[in-house]
């Protein structure tokens, strides 16, 4: 309830620029005394290293080095993706009134999402996780 009044206190503008809301739960002390189960930070490194060459490769041509710096033209033109797999994010925009800014920060994330799951490009899943991790803190999502 706490998370909700202070999200409430932002702009919807300001909220807008926000790329990903994610609620990570408190651990017990038992959990944190635990031995984690998770990649070890050298294994997440060397595949985030991994998909940000991706990127890289892909966007080159544009002169761009991140996912985050795609213009919304070439998300929308040179890198459409397929009817099918934009199914989930056109709902979506309707249902969750997503502005522009909105439907193309979507379309960011989910080319990272199929950067770290060494897709050639974002499938209907990366999308919907997507939508998940952008929506998540309004309490639309997730």
């Amino acid at each position: 309830m706490q998370r909700r009044r202070y999200l409430a206190r932002l702009s919807g503008p300001l909220l807008d620029r926000i790329d990903m809301q994610l609620f990570v739960p408190q651990l017990s002390a038992r959990e944190l005394a635990g031995r984690g189960t998770g990649e070890s930070s050298a294994v997440v490194a060397a595949r985030v290293g991994e998909a940000r060459t991706a990127a890289r490769d892909r966007l080159k041509r544009w002169g761009i080095g991140t996912n985050a710096e795609v213009p919304g033209s070439i998300l929308r033109n040179e890198l459409r993706l397929l009817t099918a797999t934009l199914a989930g994010l056109n709902r979506a925009t309707e249902s969750l009134r997503l502005s522009a800014r909105g439907y193309d920060r979507v379309l960011r994330i989910a080319w990272s999402i199929a950067d770290l799951n060494s897709h050639a490009c974002p499938t209907s899943d990366d999308v919907d996780v997507a939508i998940q991790l952008r929506q998540h803190g309004k309490g639309d999502v997730g």
